[in-house]
């Protein structure tokens, strides 16, 4: 069974997820999170949390790294053999810091040492959200390209890879076999389907399309 996630303003409310095997934290966790508007969940199993996470509801997970059925970085590594995104905090004991350092080496967002201050964990979830809503949007921004270049037919994506490498009409309609007015129109078809509004934005897209770094 999946969470029903909550919207707003026509999108997802993100979620801050409390996994601690401590019935108390768990607890004054989930109340500092309402108290200041924070959709919040608790679990008091990881497995539970994992059965039930949805990958595609934004938000970040407060984890407690010690715990009897599975650690945090226990969590952390599933949470990243499945691919998922989610922004990690830890809450560990002193005795604990070795294996938080170790999950942050894993990809986790941050961690807290036991006690922590109630702004210290705010202002770290702040953070965390912030950081998911750019990860999603550059996410989604690929994902959109994705879905403009395969709108392109083959010979508009064999027009494009000549154009962002620099070639002039007048090379690429030989190179092609093409007249120049042919080429002309795949070339204003790939700008339209694109969404380019320049040659050089263009060029950027087919390099985030190729997984380079912007």
């Amino acid at each position: 069974m999946k969470i029903d996630p909550p919207v707003q303003n026509g999108k997802r409310k993100p979620t801050v997820y409390i996994v601690d095997d401590d019935e108390g934290m768990r607890r004054a966790f989930t109340l500092l999170m309402t108290t200041v508007g924070y959709n919040a969940v608790a679990f008091a199993r990881p497995a539970e949390f994992l059965a039930k996470y949805d990958p595609a509801q934004p938000g970040c997970l407060v984890l407690d790294v010690r715990m009897p059925e599975m650690s945090g970085l226990e969590v952390q590594q599933q949470l990243n053999r499945s691919g998922a995104m989610l922004p990690v905090i830890l809450i560990s004991g002193h005795g604990d810091i070795p294996m938080a350092v170790q999950a942050m080496k894993d990809g986790a967002f941050d961690f807290l040492q036991k006690p922590c201050r109630d702004q210290d964990l705010l202002d770290r979830i702040n953070a965390a959200l912030k950081q998911d809503a750019e990860n999603r949007a550059i996410v989604e921004r690929h994902a959109d390209l994705k879905r403009r270049e395969e709108s392109l037919t083959p010979r508009e994506r064999e027009v494009m890879a000549l154009v962002v490498d620099g070639h002039a009409n007048k090379v690429i309609a030989i190179d092609l076999g093409l007249s120049e007015r042919t080429v002309e129109i795949h070339r204003a078809n790939v700008m339209e389907k694109m969404g380019a509004r320049s040659v050089a934005h263009l060029v950027k897209m087919h390099l985030i399309l190729g997984g380079e770094t912007q």
